[in-house]
């Protein structure tokens, strides 16, 4: 039976044979990497600390290990060939190389890798968004491995072209979309500013269309200004009137009618009563 003193001791050859050895690790921003070694995984801050990719590692002590130099293509993919496989779509970059990404088959992660939910992957290199990609899993983090080149191109032109266009995800239609296509696009959509303020300026709208009819009139256009809205409206029987309404609660700031200096005194659904009247 093997002693706690021999063991502590094929313990401590076995990390002074490590120091010797050169390993191929990911190294993903601001993580560490790590080497199994006879059963036990040995944890290193990389030297450089601002590496990203894959390298080659020496320990050079219990806790570093230096970058000797980053690993070759046929090394990396040796590496994640020993690796299961997953096919997605890759939907929006989250730092550096870091991607948000979608099953390109949901029944199938689920299947094989208990998973159906958007997956981040790491090290993504040479990708574009709405490629689909090879991806490797470790039993801990998602890999890139390459992307898809026999995958058909098309899906990912439509994808690209809508993202440029900034489709509402509910409006995205094209010949052979699949529902991970289009959970890939609203993941990949909805992180953009442009589709947030568009999302945000129809929002505005509805607000103040709706507060409109419930006066009684008709939204014909809104121009936004620095705390408030230029409103363009009708009242039921055609007359136009341009109006500016506060952002903050729809009170009046200037109703563009003689309102004797009450203007305030008035919200937009309360104004289209007040023309009419008038």
């Amino acid at each position: 039976m093997t002693n706690i003193r021999d063991l502590l001791g094929q313990i401590s050859a076995e990390q002074n044979q490590l120091k010797q050895t050169q390993f191929i690790a990911p190294r993903p921003q601001n993580a560490r990497v790590r080497v199994r070694s006879r059963g036990l995984v040995y944890t290193f801050i990389p030297q450089p600390e601002d590496f990203e990719g894959w390298g080659i590692f020496q320990p050079t002590s219990d806790r570093t290990a230096q970058l000797i130099e980053e690993a070759d293509f046929f090394q990396i993919s040796e590496y994640l060939e020993a690796l299961p496989q997953l096919r997605v779509w890759l939907a929006d970059r989250l730092s550096g190389k870091t991607w948000l990404a979608y099953p390109t088959n949901e029944s199938d992660a689920q299947q094989r890798f208990s998973v159906a939910k958007p997956l981040i992957v790491r090290l993504v290199a040479e990708a574009d968004r709405f490629d689909t990609a090879i991806i490797r899993y470790d039993g801990c983090s998602w890999w890139f491995h390459e992307v898809d080149r026999r995958a058909d191109p098309e899906a990912s032109e439509h994808l690209q072209t809508a993202f440029t266009n900034i489709v509402d995800p509910q409006e995205l239609r094209f010949k052979g979309m699949t529902p991970e296509m289009k959970i890939a696009y609203e993941l990949g959509i909805r992180r953009t500013l442009a589709y947030r303020e568009k999302m945000q300026q129809q929002r505005d709208e509805r607000r103040l269309k709706n507060a409109l009819e419930r006066g009684g009139g008709q939204l014909q256009g809104v121009r936004d200004r620095d705390g408030y809205w230029l409103v363009e409206w009708t009242t039921a029987n055609g007359d136009r009137h341009t109006s500016a309404i506060s952002k903050d609660d729809l009170t009046v700031n200037s109703a563009g009618i003689c309102l004797s200096g009450r203007d305030r005194d008035f919200d937009l659904q309360s104004l289209v009563g007040v023309v009419e009247d008038g």
